[in-house]
């Protein structure tokens, strides 16, 4: 229950109560209490997704030029476990009115604030990044790199197999490339690797009829005017681009997207915090006015 202002004796000075102002202590205390309920559980939805990401790109990884992606996924979840923690630190600070417990709440929040908020603008920005960096690197890795390294030979092989697809661009690729120069590739008469087969045995690669591999298909069709892009769209040629590459950056670019989604959404719940936190810290002062 609020308290009505109280005055010293013998003097005009007011004494500042802790229910001073629009809001009082107990209004803040409860809605702080709901917040870090929210809080909480935004922490562990922003730290599955991290974790999320990281294990269904973990693979591919080594085929990456750059570590933005990882990196934006290891922020999450570093967000999240922070989330997690300030909420049980804001929960303890808000029922024992403790003032320096807030203080570090808030500077907790703040930090989730600023990771979530990093890793949305960042995955926005490299998910227009991604595309020319894959397209540019990514063939060369498959080309150069494909029984020659192994970290990449594996990320390779389930690539090719979870997204039904053979060779960066297209399977033919694979007779230029450094695996196909190999002599018992060569002995074996091996046109494609094992991995690109439908249903992949050993040496099923000596033979690249449509009805064994993943065929390839790389069509860089632009349509002329909007009746042509109609057309295109109707005949489905657009979905021809199934090269590994296509569909690989297609799934990245989701997880950028709900990266960047989560991030930035989640990120204007953190300033509520700050500023309930903020006020609460600010309420439990006891001094007097002039």
């Amino acid at each position: 229950m609020a308290k009505s202002a109280e005055r010293l004796p013998g003097t005009s000075t007011r004494l500042r109560t802790r229910d001073d102002g629009c809001c009082s202590v107990n209004f803040l205390k409860y809605v702080l209490h709901i917040y870090n309920v929210v809080l909480f559980l935004s922490g562990l939805v922003v730290g599955g997704i991290g974790i999320w990401t990281v294990i269904s790109k973990h693979n591919y990884v080594s085929l990456m030029t750059t570590s933005t992606y990882p990196t934006l996924a290891y922020a999450l979840i570093v967000a999240g476990a922070l989330a997690v923690v300030g909420s049980w630190l804001g929960c303890g600070g808000v029922t024992s009115e403790n003032r320096c417990v807030l203080l570090i709440y808030v500077f907790v929040v703040m930090l989730v604030f600023v990771l979530e908020a990093g890793v949305g603008a960042l995955a926005r920005l490299y998910e227009e990044q991604v595309g020319p960096e894959l397209k540019m690197n990514l063939n060369r890795t498959f080309l150069e790199n494909y029984a020659v390294r192994r970290r990449e030979t594996s990320a390779i092989d389930q690539m090719q197999i979870e997204f039904k697809c053979c060779g960066a661009l297209r399977f033919e690729d694979w007779v230029v490339s450094e695996w196909h120069k190999d002599e018992n590739v060569l002995k074996n008469g091996s046109l494609v690797p094992d991995s690109c087969c439908k249903t992949p045995t050993l040496l099923c690669g000596r033979r690249d009829h449509p009805s064994n591999i993943h065929y390839t298909v790389s069509i860089d069709f632009q349509p002329a005017n909007i009746f042509a892009n109609i057309i295109v769209t109707l005949l489905d040629l657009k979905r021809r681009k199934i090269g590994c590459i296509y569909k690989f950056l297609e799934t990245t670019k989701d997880h950028l997207i709900i990266l960047g989604a989560v991030g930035l959404g989640l990120s204007v719940l953190e300033l509520f915090g700050i500023v309930l936190g903020s006020c609460l810290y600010i309420k439990l002062r006891h001094d007097f006015d002039d």
